[in-house]
Parts: C-alpha cells; structure tokens; sequence
C-alpha cells in the first residue's frame, strides 16, 4: 500500500488549528459545552489521548517491526471521561498542541516501509487529521451556537 504523503501536510493544518483555537479560547469558552457530556477542554483531552494511542503504536511498531496496537476498547472514551473533566481545560489543550506536534513529526520521519504497514493496519493512525478535525469542528459548531 503506497501512503498518500499528503497527510503531512493535513495533520500539522489541523495541529495548527487546534493551536490557533486554544490560544483564542477564554477560560469561559474551555468550558463551553460541545455535545451532551463534553466540553471544549474535554474534547481536546480526548484528542491528546488518542493521539498519545498512535503514539504508543509507532513505539511498538519501530520496536518490533510490525504493527501492535494496544488492546484498547471504544468503552475508553467513556472511562476516561470523568479523568478527562478533571484536567484543567488550558492544560488540556496544552496536552493535546504537544501531542500532535508529536505526532505529527513521528509521522512524517517513518520510514517509508514501517508507514505503509501502520497505514495498512489502521489508516486513521496517519491521517489524524480526520479525527482532529471532527472533534474540531464539533467544537467550533459548539461555540457558534
């Protein structure tokens, strides 16, 4: 499977976006509900999680030279939720900005060979920029309403 490299260039536009939008947010608006059970400082924790997720998949892939995601069920999102409220929402979007600054450059410095099993196992684990950017744009919608 050959990797569509444009996904550099996708992830740091939605990294940048998420910089851009905690560094505009008052303290008031990291509270702002988006959905039912969220908040914008929530939802920037849960991008950092799943950010640090892929994270932990390259160190196991580079490690061992095939892909290994951790064993991880959908339920997290909803474990995690009260940890997630708990951390201070400027603090969670600091989390989130180094995580995918993180990512971002783990990404784009993967060997051609190694980018192309973890594209393969899960192609959500290279293009963060979908995930991010739903999660950024329920936000934005929030904010609007």
């Amino acid at each position: 499977m050959v990797v569509d490299r444009s996904f550099v260039e996708r992830n740091r536009a939605q990294t940048a976006r998420m910089r851009d939008l905690a560094a505009r947010l008052s303290e008031a608006e990291f509270m702002h509900h988006v959905g039912e059970h969220w908040t914008v400082g929530i939802a920037l924790a849960h991008l950092a999680f799943w950010d640090g997720r892929v994270l932990a998949v390259l160190d196991a892939t580079e490690r061992t030279g095939a892909v290994m995601p951790p064993q991880i069920d959908i339920v997290v999102n909803d474990i995690s939720l009260p940890l997630w409220a708990a951390i201070p929402p400027r603090e969670a979007a600091r989390v989130a900005i180094d995580l995918a600054d993180r990512l971002d450059r783990r990404l784009e410095a993967l060997s051609p060979d190694l980018l192309e099993k973890v594209a393969a196992a899960n192609i959500r684990y290279v293009e963060r920029w979908r995930h991010r950017g739903e999660h950024l744009d329920e936000i934005d919608q929030a904010l609007k309403a």
